[in-house]
């Protein structure tokens, strides 16, 4: 693991390209196993069935992902509902609730799959605890795709969002109930373990989840943006406003001090924002290519005389299977 670099006395002015701007970036960053496998599975789906191949909502959370798609000819909808009976549709990476495979199935659809195999962990154990006659917590962010696809494998009733450590202390259980609780992959690892301590503190006998459920990726690209930013004036973060891994980065800047910004293209960075700034931190939501990295570098590059040094977290080497059906 790399040691935290000093950042310069931070006198630079933005516009001066003779004032160097030491630039770390961090390791890993941007797309995880999961999104690959989500992003072949479309283009693979493109040359095994043709254009057109629907895909129900973004694939990943990624406008330059998405039009590169559409480009391929990949169309993006809503709902079934939207999917002509004789396209193939492919699901998104954040998974769906169990409703949506039914209707494709009774519509006699060909569907494909792309819900990241770590998700699709956690839907398997939201199956078990159920069976086990167990209330499910469910630690996420509501709205988000991945939960309502993780609250959709369990019958109504039987599980409860949590979001926030206050939410904790309203819940209407007691010691006596037999509960257990699952964790949204893509969440802040610090603030999950403020609510998972919480819920465990009230519920002592509740039962958690045999290992982690935030992901290998986004635990690992947190914990590259903790090693920088404490040696930077200014963190940025390529990702989508609804990305939820990628905000998360932002958030765990923030909450080391560092001023840090989510931007979605190279053309959004402002020449005011590196006024004063000598260090600036770089990275990328899991669902964000290496293409948009190095677009970030080059647009700092036209300001500043950019000095790029890497720093690694970790080493990652996950690599998930597609799915038979394309492979055969």
């Amino acid at each position: 693991m790399n040691a935290p670099f000093q950042s310069p006395n931070g006198a630079a002015q933005a516009g001066d390209p003779r004032l160097p701007l030491k630039l770390l970036i961090a390791a890993p960053r941007g797309f995880c196993a999961g999104v690959d496998r989500a992003i072949e599975i479309v283009e693979r789906a493109l040359e095994k069935y043709g254009r057109p191949v629907y895909v129900r909502h973004e694939i990943v959370h990624n406008r330059y992902v998405v039009d590169s798609l559409k480009a391929k000819g990949a169309i993006f909808v809503e709902e079934l509902s939207e999917v002509p009976d004789d396209a193939p549709v492919v699901f998104s990476a954040h998974g769906v609730p169990k409703s949506v495979p039914a209707e494709a199935d009774r519509r006699k659809l060909l569907y494909v799959d792309a819900t990241c195999p770590l998700v699709s962990k956690v839907h398997r154990q939201a199956e078990r605890q159920i069976e086990k006659g167990q209330h499910i917590l469910f630690i996420g962010h509501a709205g988000h795709p991945e939960v309502i696809g993780t609250m959709g494998q369990v019958p109504e009733g039987r599980i409860t969002l949590v979001e926030t450590v206050d939410d904790v202390a309203e819940l209407p259980f007691t010691t006596e109930d037999d509960l257990s609780y699952l964790t949204q992959t893509t969440l802040s690892v610090d603030d999950t373990r403020e609510i998972t301590d919480a819920l465990e503190a009230r519920f002592p006998q509740i039962v958690a989840p045999k290992a982690e459920d935030i992901c290998y990726a986004t635990s690992n690209r947190q914990a590259a943006v903790k090693i920088i930013a404490p040696s930077c004036d200014l963190v940025l973060v390529i990702g989508a406003p609804n990305s939820s891994n990628s905000v998360r980065l932002v958030e765990v800047a923030e909450r080391l001090g560092t001023n840090a910004r989510l931007i979605q293209r190279a053309d959004e960075i402002q020449p005011a924002w590196l006024e004063g700034v000598g260090t600036v931190g770089l990275t990328a939501g899991a669902s964000a290519p290496e293409k948009l990295v190095r677009e970030v570098v080059d647009r700092l590059s036209e300001w500043r005389l950019v000095e790029e040094e890497p720093v690694t977290a970790a080493e990652e080497t996950m690599v998930f299977k597609l799915p038979r059906q394309l492979t055969e």
